[in-house]
């Protein structure tokens, strides 16, 4: 035998035929259960895997669902929005025998070529689009795949299943909070605006602020990384007229800008309101503890697991839903504006 056990290898052992050996490996009526019992156990004794080739022609699921990240793993290790996301995930799938296959990937060219190989391989049943992005070029290769498919992040009309947060309302709630303590000059430290949540936050903020009569409000774009967030930072708080508060697309930056802060001797929450739109625990451990949006990130994974497991069984459904509206949690880096005092 070689080293790769076959279908022929544990009928050969079962004393039965292939054509059985198949069935009830692949939950299939024509053997007795206690036969498909006995197949079970020998395959497990062999540590027998089912071919993909095979699988794929096969048509059988391939009980697992794909995410890829196409973010700086250094990044992602400071923040939890996705370690959350991938844990209630998780817990739903498991609980239909599905896994979560993840990946992090360089760039979107990247992302493109693993979902092709996996797809020729049949390796996932279903995936998962996040960072959705300005013009994305991942849609039309997911309809040319023909995969189950669901995007998290800005709202889709129709071209996917999807769990969409409004964004612009986010950014409405955090801008109308710090208009009432009386800022009137708010700076957004924000990602890149490839991503479409990016772009609706920059875009509130700048429509939002001029309809308060605010100051229009400058956003500065970065890889989301805590040196470029830090250097955003340093950029607007040493301008001629820097701003009385800064909202920051995540909590690691929002740190980074704490730190800056401090470091130009800039008092928070005196001098400097901070604002991070997510709550990991960086929003906590840091001082003064960071105002910010908070949601259940755990149960917004399992929101995008039913969807997708929806969107596996009915490739035809489009489900749309609109997860939590975050909530703003007030802590000790925001109070009223000087000039207010």
């Amino acid at each position: 035998m070689g080293n790769r056990p076959t279908i022929a290898d544990i009928a050969k052992r079962v004393g039965v035929s292939p054509g059985a050996v198949s069935f009830a490996l692949n939950g299939r009526p024509g053997v007795s259960e206690q036969t498909r019992a006995r197949i079970v156990e020998v395959a497990r004794e062999m540590n027998w895997r089912p071919h993909r080739a095979a699988r794929a022609l096969g048509g059988s699921q391939a009980g697992a669902v794909g995410l890829v990240l196409a973010r700086d793993p250094h990044t992602l290790g400071s923040e939890q929005f996705y370690t959350q996301v991938l844990y209630g995930m998780q817990e739903t799938l498991s609980a239909r025998s599905f896994a979560v296959q993840m990946q992090l990937v360089r760039d979107t060219t990247a992302e493109i070529a693993l979902y092709r190989d996996w797809s020729s391989e049949h390796r996932v049943d279903g995936l998962v689009l996040v960072d959705l992005q300005v013009d994305d070029p991942r849609l039309t290769v997911i309809d040319e795949l023909n995969i189950p498919a669901v995007t998290l992040g800005p709202r889709l009309d129709g071209a996917l299943p999807s769990v969409w947060a409004d964004d612009s309302e986010a950014m409405i709630t955090i801008v109308d909070y710090l208009a009432a303590l009386g800022h009137r000059h708010i700076a957004h430290v924000a990602g890149p605006p490839v991503y479409r949540h990016t772009a609706q936050r920059m875009a509130a903020l700048r429509d939002h602020a001029i309809s308060r009569g605010l100051d229009v409000g400058v956003s500065v774009p970065t890889d989301f990384s805590d040196a470029q967030g830090a250097a955003a930072t340093r950029t607007l708080l040493s301008r001629r007229d820097p701003p009385s508060a800064i909202i920051y697309d995540s909590d690691l930056m929002a740190a980074a800008g704490l730190g800056v802060a401090l470091e130009l001797g800039v008092r928070v929450p005196h001098e400097l309101s901070i604002v991070s739109f997510d709550d990991s625990v960086l929003t906590r451990i840091v001082h003064p503890q960071l105002t910010c949006l908070s949601r259940d990130t755990y149960a917004l994974g399992a929101q995008v697991a039913e969807v997708l497991l929806k969107a596996i069984a009915d490739p035809s459904a489009r489900q749309s839903v609109q997860s939590e509206t975050p909530k703003l949690v007030v802590r000790g880096s925001t109070a009223r504006a000087a000039t207010q005092r």
